[in-house]
């Protein structure tokens, strides 16, 4: 019973930074805090052209390295999930052998934080609706199409690296030799690097972030700590190695940011 009530209070955080615009104000149809992102048209019909049209700047943007001055950054990156891949052996094992996050793992299985990051965009969308207000619309759609847009850059990647998770290695396995050697060979998805939990819980949290996050200073703390405890979780459950879930976080940031928003 303790673990539905906490299991509930997390979806309900997750569901509160979607719903914080119906607390925010009187009026039924305040301005937006922020300016709709310039030049950038969502709707319905316009989901799927618009994930075209991102999956083209994503998959193109190693070509524009020199151009758009992001070597720092994309350095940064690549240097980090370098130094954490050779790390894993070490730093998965003290949760491999621990009951310690049983009741956090409960509350955040991959099936509770699936729900919880589709709950934001689609309560987001409703409470647009309910308000008439779209601002609101718009940035659940944008949710949507971020997280679109990371769901295929990661199964892309899984597909092609076929890592093995942390849970599939035997118990005297070698935690260094994961790489191309998933369970049951070449199937769409099935690698765990990057993690796919977290790719989508940083898409969703960016994407708030920056449409709320101007005058309510709380909502990036909560977006991206949420978002944070996701990934945390996926250690925990031995679902992924923390380098999966820093690529995962990192890719989830810069598609939102640089391919959805703009």
């Amino acid at each position: 019973m303790i673990m539905k009530q906490a299991a509930t209070a997390i979806l309900g955080l997750l569901g509160a930074v979607g719903i914080a615009r119906a607390q925010d104000a009187d009026p039924p149809a305040p301005a937006p805090p922020n300016p709709p992102p310039a030049g950038r048209s969502v709707s319905w019909v316009k989901l799927v052209p618009n994930i075209a049209d991102d999956q083209k700047q994503i998959w193109t943007f190693p070509a524009r390295l020199t151009h758009d001055h992001y070597w720092a950054p994309f350095l940064g990156v690549v240097a980090i999930t370098a130094g954490l891949v050779a790390a894993d052996p070490w730093t998965d094992k003290p949760f491999r052998n621990t009951n310690a996050f049983h009741g956090f793992n409960s509350v955040l299985s991959g099936t509770y934080t699936s729900i919880g990051i589709a709950a934001v965009p689609a309560s987001l969308y409703a409470i647009g609706l309910w308000r008439k207000d779209s601002y609101a619309r718009d940035t659940a759609l944008l949710v949507g199409e971020a997280v679109g847009d990371s769901e295929i850059l990661a199964t892309v990647l899984k597909t092609a690296d076929r890592r093995m998770r942390p849970g599939e290695v035997p118990a005297n396995g070698d935690l260094s030799d994961t790489w191309f050697e998933s369970p049951g060979g070449v199937k769409v998805g099935h690698g765990g690097f990057p993690s796919g939990h977290e790719i989508a819980a940083f898409s969703v949290a960016t994407v708030i972030a920056r449409r709320y996050g101007k005058h309510r200073r709380w909502v990036p703390v909560v977006a991206y700590g949420l978002a944070a405890a996701v990934g945390f979780s996926r250690v925990t459950t031995l679902a992924h190695f923390p380098s999966d879930v820093f690529l995962g976080a990192a890719l989830g940031y810069s598609v939102s940011r640089f391919a959805v928003l703009r």
